[in-house]
């Protein structure tokens, strides 16, 4: 009855108009990103070495697929959180709009399972957008621009990596990525559970990440206390696997950090959703 239960709101998700605009958004930033590096993709290049032309000396093509990568993970992964909150602002919150959450709640399963259902069927959502990100960034980006080693600037300099050490780090980088998205989504999914209507859960959520990533940035002492605990702090934890020598410590923290996250809200989901009143 729970896989039953889920199938039926992936069919949910899928027959929402709503749910291809983030695929769809990703498809044309991406698709535009690519053209314009395929164009300017040089002066972009020249941009970040120049500083380095006097000590260093480049050979071989820089602008390649796992550059392109690269940059347009680092510039998506940040309002990739939107298109999610999108659709699963919409899992709870949209059902009670439209009265639709007490037949539901009349079938033989119980409520915690319903809801379960639809964090899972968010998960598999979620899982969808990262592979739509990874066929766009990866799979196109060498497909237009070939393979070679990749470049990462750094604060403190450049480090270079060899063409055969990449692969594995963006494939544990976009699981990373998938796990903060997958937050962002249980974080809108319990906000949806508070909320009658749509718009309150994907505002809320936004807000919300704002707010943390404004008190993330801000060099304030107070805050220092609290920034290694706020999930935005790790949503850009898939760097840590383009550094040398790699930092499995950062790394376990900033996923044990998210997990907390993830168990937290679902569990306040499942209190406030055993607890709904369907009836008023």
């Amino acid at each position: 009855m729970f896989f039953k239960s889920t199938y039926n709101e992936l069919l949910k998700i899928a027959y929402k108009p709503r749910s291809y605009i983030g695929i769809g958004g990703i498809v044309l930033i991406i698709s535009l990103i690519l053209v314009a590096l395929k164009i300017d993709g040089q002066f972009y290049i020249s941009i970040i070495t120049g500083q380095f032309e006097q000590s260093l000396s480049f050979e071989g093509e820089i602008l390649n697929g796992n550059l392109i990568a690269f940059i347009i993970l680092q510039m998506l992964i940040i309002h990739v959180p939107l298109l999610i909150a999108f659709v699963t602002g919409d899992l709870i919150s949209g059902e009670s709009a439209m009265g639709t959450i007490r037949l539901m709640l009349t079938k033989p399963i119980s409520r915690s399972s319903i809801l379960l259902s639809k964090f899972l069927a968010s998960c598999v959502y979620t899982l969808v957008v990262i592979i739509c990100l990874v066929i766009m960034s990866v799979v196109f980006g060498k497909l237009l621009f070939g393979t070679g080693d990749l470049i990462v600037l750094k604060s403190d300099g450049l480090i270079v990596f060899q063409e055969h050490d990449i692969n594995w780090r963006f494939f544990y980088g976009f699981l990373i990525a998938f796990l903060s998205l997958v937050t962002v989504a249980t974080l809108a999914l319990t906000l949806s559970c508070f909320s009658e209507n749509s718009i309150g859960p994907i505002v809320s959520t936004m807000g919300i990440i704002l707010l943390f990533t404004i008190i993330g940035t801000l060099e304030v002492p107070v805050f220092d206390a609290i920034k290694p605990f706020l999930f935005t702090t790790h949503m850009a934890a898939w760097r840590y696997f383009f550094d040398d020598p790699l930092s499995l410590s950062q790394i376990m923290y900033s996923i044990c950090v998210l997990v907390g996250h993830i168990v937290f809200l679902l569990l306040i989901a499942l209190y406030k959703f055993n607890k709904k009143d369907i009836l008023s």
